[in-house]
């Protein structure tokens, strides 16, 4: 039985870094929106935005191989690293404005500085690395990169993963300074902290069950609190951005854009180093190549994360199948999200991607020593008894029918579907996600608010100075950008915590040496 029905501008569905920025943006150019935000767990950024579960870097396409491919002519493709690093660069200078204007504090609470490499082995893939950085390092989005095939220069950069190596092994990494690890659910905690202050209306422990529209074009949300008492809440503009669990709302949309669309869930479970002393000695993210027939999102990197300003070591992600479609979801998500519309394309791309299915089956069966000896590709001396195993995010990655690839095509990528009067939308799909979503907010208020966007350029230009224009064409905007984040954002002159807390210890260990030694020079 309803208890209560309310109108209000807008709705967010989720409380994860994807509804935390599209509030946050449009807090600052309608403030006096009514904004409503409907989550289905106590806190926010419990899901996919979790620092325990995916985001948890800053996919600035500097070290991920998947976003370069090598083409039949033997040339390396950066135009997908081009887009993801431009998205990226985006992301920066919305967190620049919101801490200038104290919307947010402390930084380094979300970001930090943190290189980020590419690693290979092999002379193919070496060949392949060193054409990549040639590609790469010629453009100003990626300058500062390095190369290197020197084992002692590699000993410099990665002492953990080159300790105890063969000598003769064929082993080579690029290296870019400029890296960043970001803490997506810090970030977004700091962000719903400041919507709440701003009167955005939070509702916790609340599920949507049904969207429907209304004789007025408006959408009524049909919610269930947790005392399982139903709301009415209704909205000119709803966003659906539950992760996971947007397909099933989508579909209840009965929009037809929300056709022929279809889910295909991959869970991911990480190793995490708990020896302190091996945290210490590894200061990078480092990708490698993913193995034949793995998702993108698989490709294994040694992981350095910053949480709770702890520094932690993670290894993987190591794929798995779970039929959630979110970590707290039901075992009949994927089952209920086909329907008569996306029958057919489900169908095909499960004759289409047998491969992927086959190397799901294997990674589920791998026992923790065979996941320690995947590690030991990585770290040679990694021992079993110091890493432990922490499940991650279900990921639903996109299934769709394209005039490219035909039917039931999977997607690995981040998706925006919108009614076509733009009065919703919602966001499908995984990697880079988290890192790029200011550029996929603006991609929806283009899309959803096109009566407002020339009103609203100026503000959004104070917010991200180089929107509508491309860095890479612009090297001075980019070099003035890089330098005004990085003071904003901290990452030019604050040093880690963890490095202010070994250098004051090394200067205790000094001063105690001296005074040690101090008698023995006098006796002399």
């Amino acid at each position: 039985m309803s208890n209560q029905e309310t109108k209000t501008d807008v709705i967010l569905i989720g409380a994860g870094i994807m509804s935390a920025t599209l509030g946050t943006m449009l807090k600052e150019l309608k403030p006096k929106w009514n904004i409503k935000i409907i989550e289905k767990l106590d806190k926010a950024g419990e899901e996919s935005s979790n620092e325990w579960n995916n985001a948890g870097t800053g996919h600035a396409a500097l070290c991920e191989l998947n976003y370069t491919s090598e083409k039949p002519d033997g040339s390396i493709d950066i135009s997908k690293a081009i887009n993801i690093n431009e998205q990226f660069q985006l992301s920066m200078q919305f967190w620049s404005y919101l801490v200038n204007r104290k919307l947010i504090n402390n930084p380094q609470d979300f970001i930090m500085s943190l290189p980020h490499m590419s690693m290979v082995q092999g002379e193919d893939n070496i060949k392949f690395l060193k054409k990549r950085f040639e590609a790469m390092s010629n453009n100003p989005l990626f300058k500062g990169m390095e190369f290197s095939d020197d084992p002692a220069k590699l000993m410099e950069w990665i002492p953990l993963i080159m300790e105890n190596r063969p000598v003769n092994e064929a082993i080579a990494a690029t290296k870019i300074d400029s890296g960043t690890d970001v803490n997506f659910g810090a970030l977004t905690r700091m962000l719903l902290d400041h919507l709440k202050n701003s009167n955005v209306d939070i509702k916790y422990k609340h599920s949507v069950e049904n969207i429907k529209r209304t004789s007025d074009g408006s959408w009524e949300l049909k919610v269930r609190n947790d005392n399982s008492t139903v709301e009415h809440h209704t909205a000119k503009f709803v966003f659906i951005g539950g992760g996971g669990g947007s397909l099933h709302l989508l579909q209840k949309s009965g929009i037809p854009e929300g056709k022929h669309i279809g889910g295909f869930p991959v869970s991911g479970l990480f190793l995490v180093c708990n020896n302190p002393e091996v945290v210490e000695q590894h200061h990078a993210k480092v990708y490698g190549k993913a193995k034949v027939g793995a998702p993108p999102m698989s490709v294994p990197h040694l992981d350095t994360r910053f949480i709770n300003n702890k520094k932690t070591l993670l290894f993987g992600p190591f794929a798995g199948f779970s039929p959630k479609f979110l970590k707290t979801g039901s075992m009949f998500d994927l089952v209920t999200s086909i329907k008569p519309d996306n029958f057919v394309t489900m169908l095909a791309a499960g004759a289409k991607e047998m491969s992927l299915t086959k190397y799901l089956i294997q990674q589920v069966l791998l026992s923790k020593e065979k996941r320690i000896e995947e590690l030991r590709e990585f770290i040679p001396n990694a021992k079993l008894e110091e890493w432990d195993s922490v499940v991650a995010g279900q990921r639903v990655q996109v299934i769709k029918d394209t005039e490219a690839s035909g039917k039931g095509t999977l997607q690995f990528g981040t998706e925006v579907i919108t009614a076509a009067d733009g009065s919703i939308a919602a966001l499908l799909g995984a990697s880079p996600g988290a890192s790029t979503a200011v550029h996929v907010m603006l991609e929806i208020i283009n899309k959803c608010f096109p009566q407002h966007v020339e009103e609203w350029e100026p503000k959004i230009k104070e917010m991200i100075p180089s929107y509508g224009m491309k860095l890479m064409d612009n090297p001075e905007l980019l070099h003035e950008i890089h330098t005004s984040t990085d003071q904003t954002l901290g990452l030019s002159e604050i040093e880690p915590v963890y490095e202010q807390e070994q250098e004051q210890e090394q200067e205790q260990e000094q001063e105690q040496e001296n005074e040690q030694e101090l008698p023995k020079e006098v006796s002399k």
